[in-house]
């Protein structure tokens, strides 16, 4: 067990909070004992922040929130003490050092709409049903969907994070087709396929409930991928889901690359929601974060290709088969919007742009 002694007082947002002093910075770096409190995902929680102060603005119900491996309970508490409106929230980890830095923390703020469990999520989430569910591991959030799925209300929505990147992008093949049912593609689009194969893996889990995805929010920064997934009852609309599901065929390009076998399955649909990012964007106005700016950045390049076609090109990729040296991006797009294609920058690749245009005629008249 760890000792008291070890815990430090510290501040996130407009919350303070106790946590141990174990002095690990970031991640994702190796599996302690001690609860771990990861700074470098300050903005993953900091967009939790505005994406559920948001659903609590577009409903006229009590919500309910999961933070289901709080850990800290840094996430779980900044909902409790930066939201308005009327929720409830839940506070679960299963180990025991974590809870007690959690009733620590509750016993710091003695919120009245806070309720804190030791519990397996798994088991908690078979008994209990939520508006949001928050899934954070330590790796892979594939063990928990299903029963998120079942636990989920009609038309709530689970939030995850994957930081089993490598298995997703695929330098271990063999882990993601056990973990997730899809054969991944190690290229340049590899954080695309993996997020594209995140969505399809919770796509096909929430078909066997009947129950269909709209993914909200899908993004890749740092160290992980993030999803946030609004799950809606019915076997008609799963239908239309699973339909969004494909597998990519041998000796097909994804960007510049042919595959050499089989790719997926896939989520080939939407994985950005315009008019949710406009939503949030405007939330976002209303409070003050650390990481605004950064969160500024990024909402504003998902909006910008919520419809843009599916996966990217990359001036360094194109140019290095040219050999010739990369233009500059602006040219790109104004010869390419010239033609009539659509082009827009991804949030995937600073060097990165997506479009319509076939690959041949880039080569042949863009990077000419």
């Amino acid at each position: 067990m760890i000792t008291k002694s070890f815990f430090q007082s510290l501040s996130e947002g407009e919350t303070n909070f106790y946590t141990y002093n174990t002095n690990k910075e970031k991640g994702p770096g190796k599996k302690s004992d001690a609860p771990f409190y990861n700074k470098a995902m300050e903005l993953n929680r900091d967009l939790s922040v505005v994406f559920c102060q948001n659903l609590i603005n577009s409903n006229k119900k009590e919500l309910r929130f999961l933070d289901g491996l709080a850990s800290s309970g840094v996430r779980g508490f900044r909902l409790a003490n930066e939201l308005t409106g009327d929720f409830e929230v839940t506070i679960n980890d299963w180990d025991l050092n974590a809870f007690d830095l959690i009733k620590k923390n509750f016993e710091l703020f003695n919120f009245d709409n806070v309720l804190i469990s030791n519990e397996n999520l798994n088991v908690l989430l078979s008994s209990d049903n939520f508006d949001y569910i928050d899934i954070d591991p330590f790796g892979s959030p594939a063990y928990f969907i299903d029963s998120a799925i079942r636990s989920i209300n009609n038309n709530g929505v689970i939030a995850c994070t994957a930081t089993d990147t490598a298995t997703l992008c695929g330098v271990y093949p063999k882990t993601c087709i056990r973990r997730y049912g899809a054969v991944p593609f190690h290229s340049e689009v590899m954080k695309e396929v993996g997020l594209r194969i995140l969505l399809g893996f919770i796509c096909r889990i929430a078909g066997f409930h009947d129950k269909a995805i709209q993914p909200l929010i899908s993004y890749c920064t740092d160290h992980y991928f993030r999803v946030y997934v609004k799950i809606s009852k019915g076997a008609k609309k799963a239908n239309k889901s699973i339909e969004k599901i494909k597998t990519i065929e041998k000796d097909n390009f994804i960007g510049i690359k042919k595959t050499d076998k089989e790719i997926g399955p896939l989520w080939m649909g939407n994985i950005q929601d315009k008019k949710s990012i406009k939503e949030i964007r405007t939330t976002l106005f209303e409070k003050e974060l650390k990481t605004k700016n950064q969160l500024w950045k990024i909402l504003d390049l998902l909006e910008e290709e919520a419809d843009s076609p599916i996966f990217y090109y990359t001036t360094n990729s194109i140019s290095k088969i040219l050999k010739k040296s990369p233009p500059k991006m602006s040219e790109i797009f104004e010869k390419i919007s010239m033609t009539g294609h659509i082009v827009t920058k991804t949030h995937f690749n600073p060097a990165g742009f997506k479009t319509d245009m076939p690959l041949s005629d880039i080569k042949n008249k863009i990077f000419k």
